[in-house]
Parts: C-alpha cells; structure tokens; sequence
C-alpha cells in the first residue's frame, strides 16, 4: 500500500510538472507598445504586465518602447503587434491604412498643461515656449488640437514648440525656467505642482475622448483572434485591478510613472482610480475620428465636405463586447466616481 502511495505520488509530480511544460509551451508571444518615460493613459497595460495578467491568459508579452511616431510606424509594418497610440492610428485609417480597434485603456484624456506661476490661463500661453512630445504622439496631437480648436492658437505663429521625450524632462524645463510651459499626463503633474508650478488647463475639460486604446493590423486581427481575445481580457483585468487595489497598484504607479513617494503614488491613484475602462463608447470613439478628420482637413488632406466614415467599421466591438460579457468585466460608472 505503501508503495502503490509512492507511485501515486511520483506520478502526480510527473503529471505536474508535464502539465507545467505543456502551460509554458502555449504561451503566444505578443509584442505590446510602451512610450519610453511612461504615460498615465496607458496605466492598465502596465498592471497587466507586473500583475502577470498576460502570462495568465497565456501571452508571452514583451514590452516595446518607442516614442508615438516611430511606435506607429512600427504598428503599421506589422513589427509590432498591440500598439496604444489611437490618435496617430485614427489618422492612418483615415488615410487608407486598414487597422483594428481592439480594447480602450481611458475615458478621460489624462493631459494638463503646467506652466510657471505666472502664467494663469490658457491665453497666456500666447508667444511663450511650451514643451511638448514628438509630432506625432498621442499627447503632441493632443496639444495641438486643444490650442487649436478652443483657443485659436497654432503652433509656430502663437506658441513656440520645443520638442521633449519625457513627462520628466519637461516638467523639469520649466522648473529649470528653460520654457514657459509644458503639457504631461496628469499623474506627472504632481512633481510640477510641488516645485510651485500651476495646472492652467485640463484637455479633459474641453475634450473627452477615449485613450490609450490599441489597435493591430487587420490582418493580425483577423489571423489571431483568440490572441486578440487574451489581450482584451488582460487589458481588462488591469482596469478592474488598479479600480479596486490601491495598495496593490502603488508599485506599478511608482515604477512606470516615475514617483518618487509611495504617498505621491497614492495621490495619483485617488485621482485615477476611476479614469479607466476597458469599454469604447460609441460617441466618444466617433470623436477619435472626427478630431482626426477635421486635422486632415486644415491641412488640406481631406475634402471639407467629405463626411467621415462609420468608426465602428474600425472597431472589434462584438469581439470586445462578449468577451467582456464573458469575464464578467465592471464596467466604468458614468462621470468617474
């Protein structure tokens, strides 16, 4: 009996570890974009990773970091596969490139412009230097389109543009008094406002708009949907998670975001806590668009009274509405709170 015992047990360890070889060799690599300095837009995607989201669904996810422009460029190439820069990804399908919406990361553009005391109101900004992102990236466009359509400004005539990599950088261009002002995600803003800077302007107060959310090519969408699938399903976890584990999430927020303080991250979690959803709203999917569309537009590349094709052709929305149905995925409450 004793023995027949060990047997048993010998070959449950040996089912075991076969099991765990079997679980190792399914995973499906993935490569999943990261802006080099961190940015708060794309917070689940980062918890998904150090929570072992990914790995649980069975993807093999590697971080590839690039700034907006080349990290489309590599998107639209097919070298990269999961790529969260929605704007930049909206303009290339208004230009004929063929892509796939898959899951959003935030329902509130997570952008402010922090600028030196003495500057009080967005029209101050008027002939002063303002740091910004690469042409091309997420929180550029994001900038450029604010100024432009609210407050009439355009860069090169009413505001001088020095391009800067990072949130940090920037932030401490202003501080250091090198330029006037500067726009960063939110979370960074913190640094700033203790250095004595003000918030002049939230992007999110002028335009709501979903983001963070990424897309692939069609092609990738349509060769691995159960691939696809996954990553919905881990991006949503990591929203679900940082939602409801603040203590949980202060790593996270320390390492991708660059805080130095465990209580500097607990503030940024206050006041992000209820920023994300893995959901895209119709209307504020169709805004990616048209604030796209009208871009084009100024700048000549699209016929003013061409209309703007239905999003939702561009959107996996079945895909991403049954497998969220399917988890039993919380999704976020109306207003942030």
């Amino acid at each position: 009996m004793q023995m027949s015992r060990l047997l048993c047990a010998t070959a449950a360890v040996a089912l075991g570890a076969l099991s765990s070889v079997a679980s190792a060799g399914a995973q499906t690599a993935i490569t999943v974009g990261k802006i080099p300095s961190g940015i708060g837009l794309h917070v689940p995607s980062y918890v998904a990773m150090d929570k072992g989201f990914f790995k649980q669904e069975g993807l093999d996810a590697r971080w590839v970091q690039l700034g907006g422009r080349p990290m489309i460029t590599a998107g639209l190439a097919g070298s990269l596969n999961f790529v969260p820069v929605p704007s930049g990804g909206a303009a290339a399908v208004l230009k004929g490139a063929k892509l796939r919406y898959v899951v959003n990361q935030s329902l509130q553009p997570l952008y402010v412009f922090i600028a030196r005391p003495e500057i009080t109101r967005p029209e101050d900004l008027k002939g002063k230097t303002i740091g910004l992102a690469r042409p091309g990236a997420a929180d550029y466009d994001e900038a450029v389109i604010v100024l432009s359509r609210f407050f009439n400004m355009q860069p090169g005539r009413d505001y001088k543009v020095l391009s800067m990599p990072g949130d940090p950088e920037r932030i401490g261009a202003v501080l250091n008094r090198s330029i006037d002002a500067a726009m960063v995600s939110s979370p960074q803003a913190v640094r700033g406002l203790r250095g004595g800077l003000k918030v002049v302007l939230r992007t999110g107060d002028l335009m709501p708009r979903v983001g963070g959310g990424f897309w692939v090519t069609e092609e990738y969408f349509q060769g691995n949907r159960e691939t696809v699938k996954k990553f919905i399903r881990a991006i949503a976890r990591g929203v679900m998670y940082f939602r409801d584990n603040k203590q949980g999430s202060l790593a996270t927020i320390r390492q991708h975001l660059v805080i130095d303080s465990d209580e500097q991250a607990g503030l940024i979690w206050e006041e992000l806590r209820h920023a994300f959803a893995a959901e895209m709203p119709k209307d504020l999917f169709r805004e990616l668009f048209e604030s796209r569309r009208l871009d084009l537009v100024k700048s000549r590349d699209w016929p003013a009274d061409k209309p703007l094709p239905d999003p939702e052709q561009f959107l996996a929305r079945d895909l991403l509405e049954s497998t969220l149905r399917e988890m039993n995925y919380v999704p976020a409450k109306a207003g942030g709170k």
